[in-house]
């Protein structure tokens, strides 16, 4: 059965060569498909390791082999899983940047998403990783907007506007407690005008109006402050 799934895996990414043919070929091609193999045993085994060790073999030994879009494409992937994120963004989009056309670009601009994805931290950190996410799945979404990866990366796009929410009311309870309540109620308002669907609204409602209360008493009284929930 697995050898069913690397011959699947093998027939969507070396385009242009029938299997038959990528299997009978002189002994330059026979050794680098035993690296491929190989490269794609490990991976299946989840011995990431292991994989990107012989599908980076094959790329730098056979770089005009047959199998070598498969070689870039799985070191991508083996990144990935071992949590190589950066260098799995690098591998990807090189692969992009070679094979424009290559069926597989839905996938690949996923996994980009995805690398941006996987770092995205709390509401209360840096953010760049939720933009970084958002960014690419949009991309996938106005590229490729009926390939079923564009439509699995809806759900992280709703996850990735969520963090993003979820940080401007970080930021703004940090303006509030600072009792600088102009800052805060633009953070909270911004809420409402670039997240309005993402099931915090009423959250920013009630804080926007304890701030606006907090503002005008502050105006009355100088420095006085309401309590914060």
């Amino acid at each position: 059965m697995k050898r069913i799934i690397i011959i699947a895996i093998f027939s969507v990414f070396l385009s242009g060569c029938a299997l038959f043919e990528l299997f009978y070929k002189d002994e330059d091609d026979e050794t680098a498909q035993a690296l491929a193999w190989d490269g794609m045993e490990d991976y299946e085994s989840g011995d990431y390791d292991g994989a990107k060790e012989a599908f980076e073999k094959l790329k730098d030994w056979y770089p005009y082999s047959d199998y070598a879009k498969l070689a870039e494409l799985k070191i991508a992937d083996a990144n990935f899983h071992l949590g190589n994120y950066e260098e799995a963004i690098f591998a990807y989009e090189e692969f992009e940047s070679l094979h424009p056309r290559n069926e597989a670009i839905p996938y690949v601009i996923y996994m980009i998403g995805m690398c941006h994805f996987e770092q995205i931290d709390t509401p209360d950190r840096d953010q760049t990783p939720a933009r970084n996410a958002l960014e690419t799945f949009s991309r996938l979404n106005r590229d490729f907007p009926s390939d079923p990866y564009a439509i699995k990366a809806q759900e992280n796009i709703n996850a990735c506007l969520r963090s993003l929410a979820k940080s401007e009311l970080s930021i703004g309870r940090f303006y509030y407690k600072s009792r600088h309540y102009k800052a805060a109620l633009r953070r909270f308002k911004n809420v409402l005008t670039r997240y309005p669907d993402v099931g915090i609204h009423q959250d920013a409602l009630k804080l926007i109006a304890r701030t606006e209360a907090a503002l005008a008493k502050s105006n009355q009284a100088g420095d006085s402050i309401l309590p914060f929930f």
